[in-house]
């Protein structure tokens, strides 16, 4: 299948949870959903033998009002030379969305990565554990979200 079916595949598969889609390169195609459409979308590309997990990343996209800031979660998925991103918005109120490790067990690595350094809450997720970070790194404190200036306290190292 050539790269410009299968995106037409996948925007095809999933047009009725899109709420907006670009297409920056001809061979990409990005796709905005609501968090609670987010597993149903996932699960819909895998049950179409859709592509694969490429990666998870997170983009800090903070408002004038910190309160109204929010974390964009990006799921790129690839079928052949085709990517295709799937985008979804978590409020900083409210930065909750699923684990999608129940159909991709892999991406387990890239959602602690998101609990770490973004501060996303990941519900179902197996492994919470720190993966980047030590463990006496203060709660609360997001290293790639734009607010971080740095630490004001020291680690809390643990003496065995």
């Amino acid at each position: 299948m050539d790269t410009a079916t299968a995106l037409q595949k996948a925007e095809e598969l999933l047009k009725p949870w899109i709420e907006d889609t670009q297409k920056p390169f001809d061979d990409r195609l990005d796709i905005t959903i609501k968090a609670e459409n987010f597993l149903i979308v996932i699960k819909s590309l895998l049950d179409a033998h859709w592509g694969y997990l490429s990666a998870i990343t997170g983009v800090d996209r903070p408002a004038e009002n910190a309160d109204d800031g929010a974390v964009e979660v990006l799921y790129h998925m690839c079928e052949d030379a085709a990517i295709l991103t799937v985008r979804v918005y978590l409020p900083y109120k409210n930065p909750v969305i699923d684990s999608v490790c129940g159909l991709i067990p892999s991406a387990t690595l890239y959602e602690r990565e998101l609990i770490e350094m973004y501060g996303v809450t990941i519900t179902n997720t197996p492994d919470t554990d720190h993966l980047l970070l030590p463990d006496g790194w203060p709660e609360g404190v997001y290293p790639l979200r734009k607010s971080f200036t740095g630490l004001n306290v020291p680690l809390k190292v643990n003496e065995e």
